[in-house]
């Protein structure tokens, strides 16, 4: 595998995994300006590199939630990894604990809880919720979490109804029997969200009454995913949660979102310091997660590049992911004069640029 060129791994990926897979991975909502604009809003920012700094020795470790990790690279909650290898996302779960990185494992997962819990080690676990109106259900599942030893619950929220992608309904994902949601009740077959059988369901109508009632239920830190305004994210810190996570969920629903880069520094700025603040959509490079950390972010969280290693190689591909952006952070953080995380800052990133004027005639 060849982790060091994303766009390889991509094309591999694609190589060994069907079509509707491959799909439902790479796809984003209608015209994917979204997906597109998410990888590009970090590239377009640039780095102000200091010099003459220490930087024999550069360390990456950090808490998130009070937990210690080695990394502020984190795996992002992405469903099905059955359609991507055979042992889905205990592989998954695998990689994340030899790398000491933190794994958001998804409510449509196809590996139990439990099978996750025992690959552990010491990295954290969190799990990503999708919530329903049945409260014993979630109830049910949220005591079962503790209960296996995972420490934050993930409160999906951008998603009340799912988007529509053009590319994923021209290459559906087949139902297989075989793969099923085993943590749902009834273990249902793994549908994606774009299945024609949701088109227009509200499936997940979360409120801000529902945050707050998670919030005290839940033995585990409460985490929300899906912030885009400083606004939402006061009033979510406001409601109990611990943490917010700065994402237009890769594109995947509602096209031409602001990007995860532009709307980093609102959040941060309206949460002021009283919560956590994380970021995924577009993390391709070393630098992409080293301009993340200087807008304010304490950890960053990647999806597809995950999913890419998963398909070509397992646990052992994901793990490679994670090295290769774990190793380009701290080349980046030398290269910029920042020794620890705690000294990487806003004033790493040069002003927005103005456009020069075009030429007049005469």
């Amino acid at each position: 595998m060849d982790s060091v060129a994303f766009d390889a791994l991509e094309e591999e990926a694609q190589s060994r995994v069907s079509p509707g897979a491959f799909a439902f991975c790479a796809c984003g909502a209608d015209d994917e300006i979204s997906v597109a604009e998410n990888v590009a809003a970090w590239r377009g920012l640039r780095l102000r590199p200091r010099v003459l700094r220490d930087v024999r020795a550069i360390d990456t470790a950090l808490t998130l939630l009070g937990a210690p990790a080695r990394m502020p690279i984190m795996l992002a909650p992405t469903g099905r990894h059955r359609l991507y290898h055979a042992e889905g996302e205990r592989a998954t779960a695998r990689a994340a604990a030899r790398a000491g990185a933190t794994y958001v494992l998804s409510t449509n997962s196809t590996v139990s809880i439990e099978e996750v819990a025992a690959e552990r080690r010491e990295a954290p676990q969190w799990f990503q919720l999708y919530m329903t109106p049945e409260r014993d259900v979630t109830e049910a599942l949220i005591d079962r979490l503790a209960a296996a030893g995972f420490t934050g619950v993930a409160l999906t929220v951008d998603t009340p109804v799912p988007g529509y992608s053009p590319r994923a309904a021209r290459m559906p994902v087949e139902a297989d029997p075989a793969i099923r949601h085993v943590n749902l009740p009834g273990a249902p077959i793994a549908r994606t969200a774009y299945d024609p059988a949701f088109s227009g369901v509200v499936a997940y109508p979360t409120t801000f009454r529902d945050l707050e009632w998670l919030a005290r239920r839940s033995p585990m830190d409460v985490l929300v995913k899906g912030v885009l305004r400083g606004d939402d994210a006061a009033r979510c810190v406001e409601a109990g949660a611990k943490a917010v996570i700065v994402s237009n969920h890769g594109g995947r629903h509602l096209d031409t979102t602001v990007t995860t880069a532009d709307a980093l520094p609102e959040v941060v700025g309206a949460v002021g310091g009283h919560a956590e603040v994380y970021v995924d959509g577009g993390i391709r490079r070393g630098t992409d997660i080293l301009k993340a950390l200087a807008l304010g972010a304490r950890a960053v969280l990647i999806g597809r590049p995950m999913l890419w290693g998963l398909s070509v190689n397992g646990a052992d591909g994901v793990h490679d992911v994670l090295a290769h952006l774990q190793a380009e952070l701290v080349r980046a953080m030398t290269l910029s004069g920042g020794a620890s995380l705690a000294e990487i800052g806003a004033d790493l990133i040069a002003p927005a640029r103005i456009p020069l004027p075009l030429a007049g005639r005469g």
